[in-house]
């Protein structure tokens, strides 16, 4: 990361080194925030404000008042981009509740405040994207929708880092997560996509996952490739038993997986529906957008 990297951060462009908040910010203190990460291709944001509107109805469900419009974030993002000389590469918008007093009470932080940094960013090594990726089955589980709608993107990812910690020791980048009935709700920082007999499978966001961008994308390229696609609650049978294993995300992209708790998938290699997808995603994200440079 570059000494002269520059960060939007409440309405001004400055240098990493002074982008700073308060220890008392409850942002930092409790978790209490908001955040999008955002893709930009070929000089272009991809799905800017889908992303904006998602971040938005975030606040609005943790009851936090944003005093930005969408088009202001929009054009906070755009300048964040444009101050970084970057064509390719990954935003992550930030909106902490505010400094604040010590103790929960939200209401004693007067107002909220946004950073937006854009880096490049490579998430998995892209011979991951040809080979496929390996997956095991995390013991940590999603929280339960009743105590916290997975469509709401907290700050507080203890829960993601935890599963993450398990996949690392256990010597893979992927691992898929439970909900607490013992569905597959979708994996650390990805959705999972499941391909059999040529028709595709994805956990209805109901049973824990987040209705992700990218997600909605393969919806859309599904229907352009006249593709079945059908959301349903799976168990990890359903996995072990698939043709095809396929992850998105905004930072992941598309990725297909190949192992799963030891079993390969299909032959373990890639299959055409995924590879395809693969190509059709990003064909189409380096093809539209909101400019940025």
């Amino acid at each position: 990361m570059s000494d002269t990297q520059q960060i939007w951060l409440d309405g001004e462009i400055v240098n990493k080194a002074d982008a700073k908040i308060s220890v008392f910010d409850h942002g930092l203190l409790y978790g209490d925030g908001i955040f999008e990460g955002i893709r930009f291709y070929s000089g272009r944001i991809f799905r800017l404000e889908e992303h904006i509107e998602r971040l938005i109805l975030s606040a609005k469900a943790i009851h936090m008042e944003l005093p930005w419009t969408l088009e202001e974030i929009c054009q906070a993002t755009v300048d964040s981009v444009k101050a970084n000389g970057l064509k390719d590469g990954y935003i992550r918008l930030v909106i902490t509740r505010g400094e604040g007093g010590l103790g929960l009470n939200p209401y004693l932080c007067p107002k909220p405040s946004m950073f937006i940094i854009a880096a490049a960013i490579q998430l998995y090594p892209e011979e991951n994207y040809t080979k496929g990726l390996e997956l095991i089955t995390c013991a940590t589980r999603r929280p339960t929708p009743g105590s916290l709608s997975p469509q709401v993107k907290s700050l507080n990812y203890l829960n993601n880092i935890m599963a993450k910690i398990e996949c690392i020791q256990a010597g893979v980048i992927e691992g898929v997560m439970l909900n607490e009935q013992g569905y597959v709700a979708e994996c650390t920082g990805d959705n999972v996509f499941v391909i059999k007999k040529g028709k595709l499978y994805t956990p209805p966001v109901s049973d824990g996952s987040l209705d992700g961008i990218t997600r909605q994308v393969i919806f859309e390229l599904c229907q352009n490739a006249g593709l079945e696609l059908t959301e349903k609650s799976m168990t990890r049978y359903d996995l072990y038993t698939a043709d095809e294993i396929f992850l998105t995300g905004t930072a992941a992209e598309v990725i297909p997986a190949v192992k799963y708790d030891q079993r390969l998938i299909g032959d373990g290699t890639p299959g055409p529906i995924s590879k395809q997808l693969v190509e059709d995603f990003r064909a189409l994200a380096n093809s539209e957008g909101t400019p940025c440079v």
